[in-house]
């Protein structure tokens, strides 16, 4: 198995001066899955290199024992610090993609023209695509046979409810929640931070961070179908 993750390089909370990036536990969780599996792992970004990491994911409260092995694991370190160019990856050789999450990618994979035409690539070569919390967003402007591709599947998302909770409500240039709706996907929700995720065909799409692990464990079985 060969298994595609792409990474926000947007460090930048808005307009509030504050730091942001991807999750650190929605892309730890999925990494060690497709580790333990077997899997052969690449590492993306839109500018390559090191991608920010959401200093908030990283707060003592929100470590996890896939973040722990992380921090205990130099060869995984060094992977993340030498991101591809995402313009530089073609979905050719690869089985899947997987899109962490955090409110960087908000910014640029949702409008970033390589991240959109690789997942419609991906799709079209009937590969799954997945993605958690925020990432789902990405699929905003990616369409399947002339339709958003999320047209009349359930999917889910970042809920409105958790943005609130996180008071970034009027911060983010759209809600998941929101605008998975607008698409015409049949958008569903577990509680507040609850571990919730759908599979909907050859769509995966993972709530919150807690669902980082659902949402790779589902991708395999998908991948081993």
């Amino acid at each position: 198995m060969k298994i595609l993750m792409v990474l926000t390089s947007h460090d930048q909370l808005g307009n509030t001066g504050k730091p942001t990036g991807f999750w650190l536990e929605e892309f730890a969780a999925p990494y060690y899955v497709f580790k333990d599996a077997g899997a052969e792992v690449t590492l993306a970004s839109p500018k390559g290199g090191q991608p920010p990491i959401d200093p908030k994911s990283d707060e003592p409260a929100n470590q996890t024992e896939a973040m722990a092995r992380f921090k205990g694991d130099p060869a995984a370190q060094k992977e993340l610090a030498n991101t591809l160019v995402l313009s530089d990856v073609k979905a050719d050789g690869f089985d899947t993609v997987f899109y962490p999450g955090g409110h960087g990618p908000m910014w640029d994979l949702v409008n970033d023209r390589d991240s959109i035409a690789l997942i419609e690539s991906f799709y079209d070569a009937g590969k799954p695509v997945a993605a958690v919390c925020h990432a789902p967003g990405v699929l905003r402007k990616v369409t399947y046979q002339g339709q958003p591709l999320v047209k009349g599947k359930r999917v889910t998302g970042f809920a409105n409810s958790e943005e609130e909770a996180v008071h970034l409500t009027e911060v983010v240039p759209f809600l998941v929640e929101d605008e998975l709706k607008r698409l015409g996907g049949h958008y569903e929700k577990a509680g507040d931070w609850a571990d919730f995720t759908i599979v909907d065909g050859r769509l995966i799409t993972g709530q919150n961070p807690a669902s980082s692990t659902s949402a790779a464990k589902e991708l395999l079985k998908l991948l081993s179908a």
